[in-house]
């Protein structure tokens, strides 16, 4: 069996799942990518079975003709900006599964409407299927014309079991010393708050200094603000992530705009309270109230450092069972779960 993705750009969390794919469902992939971006510069290795062709090289023919040649038994293409995408995808509706993928929430926005008001001609045209990340984007799939039957859920999983077991790894020792340590993952640009959370968590400390760090991991746009308290790692490859998961202790994402956010996942698996605004989508199925963490208003300096305070209020007890609560909310979604996901499709 053959699947054809059209893809944007390749990250760790989406070969996780390829690779199940590839080794339990036994299916050949071929995945048409942009480049690594810079800001989040992975570097990547991939198996025999999976071929990759940049996008930048390809125009609308010769994708054309490698799909030609592939015979594929799907394709799944991630958007519907790209026309040469699209061209490919309508030659191939009526022959076989053709999913799009999208993370967008429906908002309301005019252009949001003017696409559910057109898309018989702009999506429905094109595609078979759509999947989508959960039910932050139900609505909007609904309004683009697909039947709920046509709709999967689960897109995005992180790379569920490398997480889970830094979790089993780490358990006893989180135990004994919860790690006072809150760990932002992510590009440092405005619509991740990344700002919001260098504020809040220096106010708190000029206020009543708590023996609290921050440890920020990424790069981008925004350079890194100088507090004593706070460390900066620069972008970290998969393969370093282990002594950060080991020695931090909440999870932190402040986004002002977030249609997911697979990092949420991978904490989550790792055992680790959250800490997120309510635009996260990802927070829909991995974070409860209260029980493994606490939600906060976008943009509302005031209202993340509640729920901050709320943090510190804990003992390192409280802040060890809420991981616990994570963990079992992170199996929710997995990599083998998301390829039975989609072998479904092809088999009905």
């Amino acid at each position: 069996m053959k699947i054809l993705f059209l893809y944007t750009e390749l990250s760790e969390y989406f070969l996780a799942c390829i690779n199940v794919l590839r080794t339990k469902k036994n299916v050949d992939i071929h995945i048409v990518c942009l480049p690594v971006n810079k800001e989040a510069p992975f570097i990547f290795t991939f198996s025999e079975n999976i071929k990759i062709y940049m996008r930048n090289n390809f125009d609308k023919k010769s994708i054309y003709e490698i799909a030609k040649e592939i015979s594929p038994d799907a394709i799944y293409c991630s958007g519907w900006i790209d026309k040469d995408y699209l061209s490919l995808c309508g030659k191939f509706k009526n022959k076989i599964p053709v999913i799009l993928g999208f993370d967008n929430k429906w908002k309301g926005s005019i252009k949001q409407k003017l696409a559910s008001s057109f898309s018989g001609i702009t999506v429905l045209k094109y595609f078979s299927h759509c999947w989508i990340p959960g039910k932050p984007q139900l609505e909007f799939a609904k309004r683009l014309g697909f039947d709920e039957k046509n709709i999967l859920k689960g897109f995005y999983s992180c790379d569920y079991n490398k997480f889970h077991t830094l979790y089993l790894k780490f358990k006893e020792h989180k135990e004994k010393k919860f790690p006072h340590r809150f760990i932002f993952s992510g590009r440092y640009t405005e619509s991740k708050g990344i700002q919001d959370l260098w504020k809040s968590f220096i106010e708190i400390q000029n206020e009543t200094p708590y023996d609290w760090e921050l440890w920020c991991l990424g790069t981008g746009s925004i350079n890194p603000i100088v507090h004593p308290k706070i460390k900066h790692f620069g972008f970290v490859q998969s393969n370093n992530i282990e002594k950060f998961i080991a020695e931090a202790g909440v999870f932190v994402l402040p986004s002002t705009f977030e249609p997911w956010g697979v990092a949420v996942h991978e904490f989550a698996s790792a055992g680790f309270p959250l800490i997120c605004s309510s635009e996260v989508g990802a927070a829909d199925i991995f974070l409860r109230d209260g029980e493994n963490g606490f939600l906060f208003k976008p943009g509302n300096v005031s209202d993340f450092k509640k729920v901050m305070k709320k943090i510190f209020s804990l003992s390192d007890e409280q802040l060890f069972i809420m991981g616990e609560k994570s963990v079992e909310l992170a199996k929710q979604i997995t990599p083998e779960k998301w390829a039975d996901t989609l072998m479904s499709i092809i088999k009905n």
